[in-house]
């Protein structure tokens, strides 16, 4: 019987009882995709952005924020150094910086693609045109969270933005045969958990192959710096929640979650995520994609990163995929 906007918001509420919540999305997933965590390395290649979102640290608006672009050839290198550590896909994120046009992003996504790696792209909002020409030239996956479906609280956190341009944007990654990743954030400022329910459903009827699942981290050079932010239980409610919803997606133990609790990457793995996804961009670059505070493991090498979170995977009794982990239809 599948789950009703109400009974998810009982869910999302219920503290008490939240471990057999956690517990039974575990099962749900070793059930549905096994114990394989799969590890995707991260590279950040730009932090200049457009856009101009409340609770962003990269926004437009913040003057204090260092930018920087990575080079073709970095972003390149950077790629084929993270095939050589083994990752088997390759996750290409930025702010929406226009600089990287269709020529420019083709070129790299087919150079990447030599390396035998799947190719994921995060780089937000662009025409059906682009998106078209870099499935052409390679690239398997896509990820653009909707953040909210609270089109009210949309439009007051991402001036100048459009809620249903986004949609329509989904809509076109999907028709154009990517495997399609989205998520949202949890602890907005006037979010309700009402309102989470309803963005848990409109995943899965939008049949996301991936869904992320992040808390609300005020960035204190944001105009939200000194709300209160989301909980990393919330958090993992919600995740343990669209894991019942769509049991055999991927779903990412986000690196937020581990910005709120030593071990919260730990947590998401036992409350049914699958995914993990290492940050492989040069240390000079990492430390000023700063999305929000307190990010994680800022002063280790990829090599080292990969290490650590295999080793902690290991400790919970998963294993570590050997291939692309792509979502199995």
């Amino acid at each position: 019987m599948p789950l009703t906007k109400g009974e998810i918001a009982a869910l999302l509420k219920d503290e008490e009882h939240q471990q057999t919540l956690f517990d039974k999305a575990d099962l749900v997933r070793k059930q549905y995709v096994g114990d394989e965590v799969h590890l995707r390395g991260l590279i950040e290649f730009s932090n200049i952005c457009r856009n101009n979102c409340l609770y962003c640290g990269i926004r437009r608006g913040n003057a204090k924020a260092c930018r920087y672009r990575m080079s073709e050839e970095e972003i390149i290198e950077t790629a084929r150094r993270a095939a050589n550590l083994g990752f088997k896909t390759i996750v290409m994120q930025s702010g929406e910086d226009m600089y990287y046009d269709t020529n420019r992003m083709c070129r790299i996504i087919e150079a990447i693609k030599k390396f035998d790696v799947a190719v994921t792209l995060s780089i937000g909002e662009r025409t059906y045109a682009e998106y078209k020409a870099f499935r052409t030239a390679g690239a398997d996956r896509y990820l653009m969270r909707i953040e909210t479906t609270d089109k009210e609280l949309y439009h007051k956190l991402d001036p100048d933005m459009s809620w249903q341009h986004r949609y329509e944007c989904l809509l076109a990654i999907k028709e154009l045969g990517y495997e399609l990743g989205s998520g949202i954030m949890v602890g907005l400022p006037e979010q309700s958990v009402e309102s989470i329910a309803e963005d848990l459903l409109f995943l899965k009827d939008l049949g996301v192959d991936m869904a992320g699942i992040g808390p609300f981290i005020p960035h204190p050079e944001t105009p939200l710096a000194k709300e209160k932010g989301g909980t990393l239980n919330l958090a993992l409610r919600t995740m343990a929640v669209m894991r019942l919803l769509l049991p055999d997606i991927n779903i990412p133990a986000t690196t937020a979650m581990e910005s709120l609790a030593p071990d919260g990457r730990l947590q998401a793995l036992k409350a049914g995520a699958n995914v993990v996804m290492p940050n492989v961009t040069d240390r000079e670059y990492c430390k000023l994609y700063e999305l929000y505070p307190n990010k994680i493991c800022m002063n280790d090498t990829p090599a080292h990163c990969k290490s650590c979170i295999g080793l902690k995977i290991l400790s919970i009794g998963r294993t570590i995929g050997s291939g692309q982990g792509g979502h199995q239809y």
